[in-house]
């Protein structure tokens, strides 16, 4: 409790820093916002619009403001489309996070379940097969491996899925599967063979620990030694890499989502640093943010559950 609540301090700290310096850096980057927004006016037109919009205070007071009105759930109103930053994000939230929830189920539990057997099996041609293939893997870039699978399922070879997956905007991801199947199965092959590769460096480490090795001895069936002795000790590190994994999936979607169309929170990033909508930039900055800090500190915790030695060594 004590080691999750000092994470939990650490998790409040670090957002309220990364608030504060990225309104900073978007306060100070080049041009000016109402330019972008309504076009050129007199300035007497510009004067009044970057009024009635607070950009004539101070950057600490604007600060405040924003920050008051993050507390109270109120992200604002976007410049462009002069709505609520929260309306205006829901939708892209939601299909950002099926689409990273789809590829999280799916690619954790097979990269830990690959990395045991080619573990267990070390030196084998199917340990050898599958770190060549983890290797090709994970040297392709995102937007190469989602342009292949288009030309392979979705136009050249074989016809089976859409090659873009636009979703209407009233319409929840989950009415639309085969519309999911490819981006999902690109951010799977993205995050799949880091982790797989990962687990089984761990398990191989394990599998020659001498309380394995005790355990053989003792007679004990080796699918026991595996999954109830080797896997829990070995899955500790792995559990940080998928941590980090969920993480550059929240906020480094925009090559797949712009690939496919898909209409999530990447596509809506880009739109709003295009336009100089910076109530969107810092709303979006801040959601990347907390899922970042967030999932390492559940990556913590998680490791400690998980893992019998630290178990032992916290009590």
């Amino acid at each position: 409790m004590r080691a999750a609540l000092r994470r939990v301090i650490q998790l409040v700290v670090v957002l309220l820093c990364v608030s504060f310096f990225s309104f900073a850096l978007l306060s100070l980057a080049p041009g000016d916002p109402v330019v972008e927004i309504v076009g050129f006016g007199s300035p007497a037109q510009l004067a009044r619009i970057r009024h009635q919009l607070h950009f004539d205070r101070p950057f600490l007071t604007q600060y405040w403001e924003w920050l008051t009105g993050l507390l109270h759930g109120d992200l604002g109103r976007s410049l462009a489309a002069n709505e609520a930053v929260t309306m205006l994000l829901r939708n892209r939230l939601e299909n950002s996070a099926v689409l990273v929830l789809l590829a999280a189920v799916i690619s954790t539990p097979l990269a830990i379940l690959l990395g045991a057997v080619t573990a267990r099996r070390r030196d084998s041609p199917l340990d050898h097969g599958a770190s060549v293939t983890m290797l090709v893997l994970a040297a392709l870039p995102e937007f190469v491996v989602g342009i292949g699978l288009v030309l392979l399922l979705g136009t050249t070879v074989f016809t089976v899925l859409p090659a873009v997956s636009l979703i209407p905007p009233d319409s929840s991801p989950w009415h639309h599967l085969n519309e999911l199947v490819l981006p999902t199965l690109t951010l799977v092959i993205a995050v799949f063979p880091y982790t797989a590769r990962i687990m089984r460096a761990s398990m191989v480490e394990v599998l020659e620990s001498d309380y394995v090795e005790m355990a053989r001895l003792k007679g004990m069936p080796e699918q026991k030694v595996l999954w109830r002795h080797s896997v829990p000790n070995g899955i500790a590190p792995t559990i940080q890499v998928i941590a980090l994994n969920l993480a550059y999936l929240a906020g480094g979607i925009v090559v797949v989502e712009f690939v496919f169309g898909y209409p999530g929170i990447g596509a809506g990033f880009v739109d709003a640093v295009a336009n100089r909508d910076l109530p969107v930039v810092q709303a979006l900055a801040i959601v990347i943010a907390a899922v970042y800090v967030f999932l390492n500190v559940a990556a913590d915790v998680a490791t400690i559950l998980v893992s019998p030695r630290l178990r032992t060594s916290l009590k």
